[in-house]
């Protein structure tokens, strides 16, 4: 029986979207790259990569489709990952603006023989798009305590008179 795994997922510059998902051990960065590129609905063609880091915060190894000196993605498990003390990894997404999402590993929970495993369990918010220069946060969809929405506009009708 395998052992699953729960991930959030989370964006740097949102703090509005997360996902969380249960993943079996053995499965590999290079078919998690493949569910979230379905799941996430981002461009399949993109150089990508995997840094895991430590519960500290210290990088602990970089995986991508080379090896970049810790193994190639369809090499490297979950859990060797976890195994090797890395506690979440960064799914750099866009390799040249150094765009990622941050994997944090939730818990160990208990198989369901009746599930499809990958599999989304939880999420909130809109999904950032691969390639938005700006992610949504709180700020840009709710307006500050009192503010009312038009404001801006009376604004700009009083310095244009």
């Amino acid at each position: 029986m395998p052992t699953i795994f729960r991930y959030k997922v989370t964006f740097p510059s949102n703090k509005v979207f997360f996902r969380e998902y249960e993943l079996k051990d053995d499965m590999t960065l290079f078919a998690l790259n493949k569910f979230l590129v379905n799941d996430l609905d981002f461009a399949p063609d993109q150089m990508i990569a995997f840094r895991a880091y430590d519960g500290a915060g210290k990088l602990k190894a970089m995986y991508g489709l080379f090896d970049l000196g810790s193994g190639t993605i369809d090499g490297v498990s979950l859990a060797k990952t976890l195994e090797s003390g890395a506690t979440s990894l960064h799914y750099v997404f866009d390799v040249t603006k150094n765009k990622y999402m941050v994997l944090s590993f939730i818990s160990e929970v208990e198989y369901l023989s009746h599930v499809s495993y990958p599999r989304l369990v939880a999420e909130k918010g809109r999904i950032p798009g691969q390639f938005d220069s700006k992610f949504d946060t709180l700020d840009n969809i709710t307006p500050e305590l009192g503010d009312e929405i038009g404001d801006e506009d009376a604004e700009d009708d009083a310095s244009e008179e």
